[in-house]
């Protein structure tokens, strides 16, 4: 799969890394110091990377876990997050990733146990309080899992943290591993979904919408507690019909009473990245949206945003007990 991988000669006898080379024997292995010699280069283009990107195996030092933004929450009292990997094989023109990085190459940090000893450690200093984890923001939790086993990894540490709840945000139909392990309760597997008109139009790359209701489902009858990611929300002007096409399917294949939230935001994105973004894709339609800037953040205007908001927010309504919904405050 990959061309080209990049090493960090304190990680090359590791384990992990050992067994991601096995899997591609064909790839040209590339030693360096540190991995941002190569992920944080400058003149690099995103978009001709975006077409053939490496991969790049090292070890994170430290900042293994981070407090969460405030619209994260699900229900947790204490909310963090935390990336074994930058970057994502999907093409999503709303995506934050692309404005953040100058690369598009994957790095994927191999030291998970650090990870999880940070992640015990900060659960056990907290044995009274409901405390969220929540992966897939710098990446998706699952598109790499035949490869990186992340999700074999840490699912399992779980098991011994019954005040901790982890989430794994994807698009992803990666779930044969999910499906061959007992399901962990204090485990949410969590899909981000948008109508059909948008995924196709937005989404580049990513499974359909059909597909992922297909592993949302089977995820469901294996006994996983899954998510709902209705986020972002994207303006159209028939964005009734198709919003309300999309939550009347997901929830024909699905079993309310086994989901254990939903989220719900509107589109949005820091200034510095929606810049970027709109240099590398000058012609997109969503960029050029009606759009306001307030407190570095540009987002739909109000009027939009709220009439988009609302309406979505009632129509799940029809099918979602109210707390199982968590909108995305910050933002609405």
């Amino acid at each position: 799969m990959f061309k080209h991988i990049y090493i960090e000669e304190k990680v090359s006898s590791h384990p992990r890394v050992i067994k991601i080379c096995n899997k591609h024997p064909a790839a040209k292995i590339i030693y360096c110091d540190k991995y941002s010699e190569i992920f944080n280069k400058k003149s690099q283009n995103f978009r001709l990377q975006k077409l053939n990107p490496s991969l790049i195996l090292a070890s994170k030092d430290h900042n293994f876990v981070l407090s969460a933004p405030g619209e994260f929450s699900i229900g947790g009292e204490l909310n963090y997050y935390f990336s074994h990997m930058l970057n994502c094989l999907y093409d999503c023109r709303y995506c934050f990733l692309q404005g953040m990085y100058r690369s598009a190459n994957y790095v994927l940090y191999v030291n998970y146990e650090d990870y999880i000893n940070e992640i015990q450690n900060i659960s056990s200093k907290y044995p009274d309080k409901k405390i969220h984890y929540f992966s897939g923001y710098d990446c998706d939790s699952l598109v790499f899992e035949p490869i990186t086993e992340f999700a074999k990894n840490f699912i399992q540490a779980f098991n011994s943290l019954p005040n901790s709840l982890l989430e794994l945000r994807t698009k992803s139909t990666q779930i044969r591993s999910l499906l061959s392990m007992p399901p962990v309760p204090n485990c949410i597997i969590a899909y981000s979904l948008n109508p059909d008109k948008i995924a196709v139009a937005l989404e580049h790359k990513a499974p359909s919408i059909k597909s992922r209701l297909i592993a949302l489902q089977k995820l469901q009858q294996h006994g996983w507690n899954i998510g709902l990611r209705f986020d972002p929300l994207i303006y159209d002007s028939d964005y009734k019909q198709i919003y309300s096409v999309l939550f009347k399917e997901v929830f024909n294949m699905l079993n309310i009473d086994q989901v254990h939230s939903i989220s719900i935001g509107t589109f949005r994105l820091p200034k510095t990245y929606f810049k970027v973004l709109k240099e590398l894709y000058p012609e997109e339609m969503l960029l050029a949206s009606p759009l306001d800037e307030s407190k570095g953040i540009v987002q739909y205007k109000s009027s939009i945003r709220a009439t988009l908001f609302e309406y979505c927010y009632n129509d799940l309504l029809r099918y979602a007990p109210e707390q199982k919904i968590y909108p995305c405050e910050s933002f609405v």
